[in-house]
């Protein structure tokens, strides 16, 4: 694959979206390496994966640190970037498909989820729901070889290696406690505001933005004080971005979200903005909350008085204060950081977008 430049307009997140996913197309879609007899079957798994990674989506990590690769000073023609950067999309695809097995989601970005597609195209056997989830499973694990494949691909420099790949497995490693501290916390009706940012904390904010951006400037060969403004902008942004899609998840527009209004509500998921609503809510809808939280058999009905509460309570007034919070304080950062011009603009953008998202 011929190397990818870095022009003058490669800021421009339109362009980096296209280059990642060429990028992302080149690696999926080469030759299958099983022999010509067995490619029929087993291929349906590269071709699922193929199809679950190039459907749209914000591709928010590597294009972050795409980011942080001009944040630390870096220039020139950069084929381990684009490298380095699509396989943050592949672990991510990996992240997705066991995260939707766990919280048993029946859509992701609009389309059923990979679970739910392989039970659909299996329906015929006896066992396509057990089938579906395995299917999935081994899906994910797909993503993670491939993303593993990429990056040993862009053949970073022994230096290169030093500096990053510490960060990478600090990412992984955020992103699989969250998911744990998440699953232990899943369906229980508490105010601890606490756990849940630490929640936020690892799966979302170091997790998408602190570690991508990071991993971009150490590639660059950016120094410790490049490290420390990326992590001072990037874990308020990360929180108000989780914040955003905690209210989403519950008060969004499932035609718009692509996700169901009353998913989180009912497999029981422990975000701020329901410990806000316990911590203030009187005996009644304290009763309330006990009752429909992470009721599996709850309906439409149900939903909308558990937003009631979430309004009345002012939690939702609350949590939206938090993200503006956050992104001043992610703002603040940008101010202080010796980031440049170009950078520093895209990294307003993102700020603001992040937010004030719909989907």
């Amino acid at each position: 694959m011929a190397p990818f430049a870095v022009t003058p307009n490669a800021l421009d997140l339109a362009d980096l979206r296209t280059r990642i996913d060429t990028v992302l197309a080149g690696s999926l879609r080469r030759e299958p390496t099983t022999v010509p007899a067995q490619r029929g079957q087993a291929d349906e798994l590269s071709t699922a994966l193929a199809d679950f990674v190039l459907a749209p989506g914000k591709r928010i990590r590597p294009l972050l640190c795409v980011l942080g690769w001009h944040a630390g000073g870096g220039s020139g023609a950069e084929e381990r970037l684009w490298q380095l950067a699509a396989s943050l999309e592949l672990f991510h695809a990996f992240a997705l498909i066991h995260d939707d097995i766990m919280d048993a989601s029946d859509t992701r970005r609009g389309r059923a989820s990979a679970h739910r597609s392989f039970a659909t195209r299996h329906a015929d056997r006896a066992d396509s729901e057990a089938f579906g989830t395995n299917a999935a499973i081994l899906l994910g694990d797909l993503a993670l070889v491939r993303a593993d494949e990429i990056l040993h691909a862009a053949r970073l420099t022994p230096q290169q290696s030093e500096a990053v790949l510490p960060l990478l497995d600090a990412m992984r490693n955020d992103v699989i406690r969250g998911q744990y501290l998440d699953l232990l916390s899943t369906g229980t009706v508490t105010d601890d505001i606490e756990r849940a940012l630490t929640v936020n904390r690892l799966k979302t904010a170091q997790y998408t933005v602190e570690r991508p951006l990071q991993v971009g400037a150490a590639l660059a060969g950016a120094g410790p004080d490049v490290l420390r403004a990326c992590s001072a902008y990037a874990l308020p942004l990360g929180e108000a971005f989780q914040l955003r899609d905690d209210l989403l998840g519950t008060f969004g527009d499932p035609h718009v979200t692509g996700k169901s209004d009353c998913e989180d509500l009912r497999s029981g998921k422990a975000t701020v903005l329901v410990a806000l609503a316990v911590r203030r809510a009187d005996r009644a809808q304290l009763r309330q909350l006990t009752e429909l939280f992470g009721d599996p058999r709850l309906d439409g009905d149900g939903a909308a008085r558990m937003r009631r509460i979430l309004e009345q309570t002012g939690a939702r007034a609350a949590v939206e204060t938090m993200i503006t919070d956050r992104q001043a304080a992610a703002l603040a950062a940008l101010d202080r950081a010796a980031f440049p011009p170009r950078v520093d603009a895209v990294l307003r953008r993102i700020a603001a977008t992040s937010v004030r998202r719909t989907k």
